[in-house]
């Protein structure tokens, strides 16, 4: 390589380098876009992969909220019903519902009373005029 003498100061002077070409406008312009294309790509895989198992995660708590309003409903029934069962099955329950249905006990004679409600109005009226 020759050397070329630098008028200045006696220096020598490299090959200057060639001018640096300039890269196209839309060249420049166009790697920002690819880059905005890509993150859009990029999102919206990521929405894409994320909706199912989000969806999947709101339905089950809508559920899980239900079933548990449900089992609480349930349980207070439950109680009612044991309720009902340690008073039905008392001597005085069994007795009174035995009675209820017509049952008398041996030695015992059943009456039936007909026309109570006529009886009840017109001891009613005698007392008002009275």
């Amino acid at each position: 390589m020759p050397l070329n003498l630098c008028p200045v100061a006696g220096r020598h002077a490299a090959k200057s380098r060639p001018a640096r070409r300039k890269r196209p406008a839309r060249r420049l312009r166009a790697r920002p876009r690819l880059r905005l294309l890509w993150l859009v790509a990029f999102l919206g895989l990521v929405a894409y992969l994320y909706y199912q198992p989000l969806t999947s995660y709101f339905d089950t708590r809508a559920e899980l909220a239900t079933e548990r309003a449900r089992l609480e409903t349930l349980a207070v029934a439950k109680a009612e019903l044991e309720l009902r069962l340690v008073n039905a099955t008392s001597l005085e329950a069994t007795q009174r519902e035995a009675r209820r249905i017509g049952f008398v006990r041996p030695g015992e004679t059943l009456f039936v009373v007909k026309g109570i409600p006529e009886w009840r109005k017109a001891t009613r009226k005698l007392r008002s005029d009275g």
